[in-house]
């Protein structure tokens, strides 16, 4: 082997090249610091400036190099690309099981934070139970301040920047708006339905979401996610009433108030998938830089917050509150939620209840709108009703401020075993066709 050519000689004495230059000479690519016969060739034929002399002996022996060089070429260089797709195959592999595990560690927290959530709500109210609408305020209003200031020390933090702050304000009025109306709809149909009805009612909200994520975010759901949900749902049913009801709930019910509740469901149902694709329009807008929760959660919140204060005469009548007569209320409400004053009653385990809930309470609504960024309105829906019948369950316990309640019946059992057969039927791991994107 000639060693003054090296690999790509392969036992062909070198041929002889004479570059003549019409003007300065230019520079040609090189491999491996050793020039090519190939592009030494291609470099004069493409370059006028070039003129290559050589004798027929020599045009075969070059042919020869040539080959030789694609030979090794491709007997040396064929290895790597598949070491290269393994090891993205194995990166991409990685990824998506980090991805799974995020997505169930995120699962477990919003149910474990949204049973408690249901707990303290109830523990809250002991202290509280005459001024439930008061605390609805506080929590409303006083969320704003909380969340914009995170918001501002995250964005001098540069944690968020200036242009997830000049995302288009349309959505989160929307968001705002819808999530006000929801309520206001809600008080006004709870006011005339009987109690056990409401939850069940309230259940439309997973199929509300179903149907809007088809027709706002196109996505497709298999029979089996289909089935899962609605199995989730009226597991929740048969949970709640757990056949303590007597008759028929509805039989003494104008049809407005059932169909209000469910028209309650569908309006925060909307509002939860408009979250999830301002998420997704992020990620475009931001060239897939993630759009802060804490932009969605302060904007969201503001503006239901301004929808809840022009609202708040209507609200107060629907709670039974003349609106001449709200300043009084919220003052008493007040001096309740602080429990100061020798001549405050009934108030026991306020503030430390009310505040226990409201720091809980910011604390999931973080955790299900995280889970909608990373997953879907869908799913964060899905683990919030897990934590009905566990929540029911440990409501029926002995717990400080309440007396131990009834005892479950057999409907409760049935009612928990079919939402767990939907969660199960919703999760069934489904094939994914080459091509395809999954959900």
């Amino acid at each position: 082997m000639n060693k003054s050519m090296g690999v790509f000689s392969m036992g062909i004495s070198r041929p002889s090249l004479t570059f003549k230059p019409h003007h300065s000479p230019t520079m040609y690519r090189t491999t491996h610091g050793i020039e090519s016969p190939s592009i030494v060739l291609m470099a004069s034929h493409q370059n006028p400036r070039y003129s290559c002399a050589f004798s027929g002996k020599t045009f075969s022996t070059l042919l020869s190099s040539i080959k030789s060089t694609r030979f090794y070429l491709q007997h040396k260089l064929l290895r790597k690309p598949n070491s290269r797709i393994n090891a993205i195959v194995g990166d991409d592999e990685g990824k998506l099981a980090m991805d799974r595990g995020r997505l169930a560690l995120a699962s477990a927290i919003t149910v474990l934070l949204a049973i408690i959530n249901r707990v303290l709500y109830k523990l809250a109210l002991v202290p509280m139970k005459q001024y439930p609408f008061f605390l609805a305020q506080v929590t409303t209003f006083g969320y704003v301040v909380i969340y914009f200031s995170i918001l501002y020390g995250r964005y001098c933090s540069q944690i968020v920047t200036k242009e997830m702050l000049a995302l288009p304000k349309s959505r989160f009025m929307a968001i705002g708006f819808l999530e006000a109306l929801g309520v206001a709809t809600g008080m006004a149909a709870g006011a005339m339905l009987p109690g056990p009805a409401i939850p069940i009612l309230s259940q439309t909200f997973l199929v509300w979401q179903l149907i809007f994520s088809v027709l706002v975010l196109g996505r497709k759901y298999s029979i089996n996610q289909i089935l899962g949900c609605l199995l989730v749902a009226a597991g929740v049913v048969v949970a709640v009433t757990s056949g303590a009801n007597e008759g028929q709930l509805l039989s003494q019910v104008e049809f407005l108030w059932p169909a209000l509740m469910v028209a309650s469901s569908a309006f925060q149902a909307a509002a939860s998938i408009i979250k999830e694709f301002v998420f997704i329009d992020a990620a475009k807008r931001l060239r897939g830089k993630p759009l802060d929760i804490f932009v969605v959660n302060s904007f969201g919140s503001g503006f239901q917050a301004l929808f809840v204060l022009l609202l708040l005469p209507l609200l107060s009548n629907l709670k039974g509150i003349p609106f001449a007569e709200l300043p009084s209320y919220l003052r008493s409400g007040a001096g309740c939620f602080t429990n100061v004053g020798a001549d405050i009653t009934g108030c026991e385990g306020a503030p430390f209840l009310p505040l226990l809930y409201m720091a809980v309470n910011m604390s999931f609504n973080i955790s299900i709108l995280y889970l909608v960024k990373i997953s879907s309105a869908v799913v964060s829906s899905l683990a919030a009703t897990l934590s009905v019948p566990i929540s029911i369950y440990i409501l029926a316990q002995p717990l400080p401020y309440i007396p131990q309640s009834d005892g479950l019946s057999q409907f409760f059992v049935i009612g928990s075993c079919i939402l767990v057969l939907g969660l199960l039927l919703y999760n069934l791991p489904k094939p994914v066709k080459e091509g395809s994107k999954s959900d």
